[in-house]
């Protein structure tokens, strides 16, 4: 007989520092917690693109950066830098420069990784799986034929091969300068 803990499949990889990443909950320092998303605090501190804050192109409204908790080497957010939940918020500036980051993004991430496919989504609400609700979010990763691994299909956790620092120059130096 066996019970219903030892016959679960799924399991749990306890990632207790990620709370204050998913509630976007930020210590200032001055007034105790304040509630912004962590893509609020990335362009705050921000003197543009760097390694150090995985800002890979920044236009007037709108930036692509990389996702810090990948499934994937490559894995780009699109996203105003202007704190928005719902796509129906967006200007039509921001909205028009929005899906120009997503296809500069599919070019980068084609360019950088030959992928054999490209998966683009957007999670709008905590019920469709956005992780950070109030500020809608792309998502632009590659896929392979195949991708699943052994790790994915048994052990159901993905390895990614190259450091986040990697994954950043080789999306920078594969970001087209201009598109016409």
């Amino acid at each position: 007989m066996t019970t219903s803990y030892q016959s679960s499949r799924l399991g749990r990889l306890w990632a207790g520092w990620r709370k204050q990443y998913v509630s976007g909950k930020v210590n200032t320092g001055d007034s105790g917690h304040r509630n912004k998303t962590v893509f609020e605090n990335i362009f705050e501190s921000s003197q543009g693109p760097h390694v150090d804050n995985y800002i890979i192109w920044e236009g007037e409204h709108c930036a692509a950066v990389l996702n810090r908790f990948p499934y994937v080497s490559g894995h780009i957010l699109v996203l105003p830098k202007r704190k928005v939940s719902d796509l129906l918020e967006l200007s039509h500036d921001e909205y028009l420069e929005l899906w120009e980051g997503v296809r500069l993004a599919v070019i980068a991430i084609k360019k950088a990784y030959g992928p054999d496919g490209v998966n683009i989504g957007v999670n709008i609400g905590e019920a469709a799986g956005a992780s950070i609700p109030d500020h809608v979010h792309v998502h632009c990763l590659p896929r392979w034929k195949g991708d699943t691994t052994f790790l994915t299909s048994v052990a159901e956790t993905r390895m990614i091969p190259e450091t986040l620092s990697s994954s950043w120059e080789n999306l920078c130096e594969h970001w087209p300068e201009s598109v016409a």
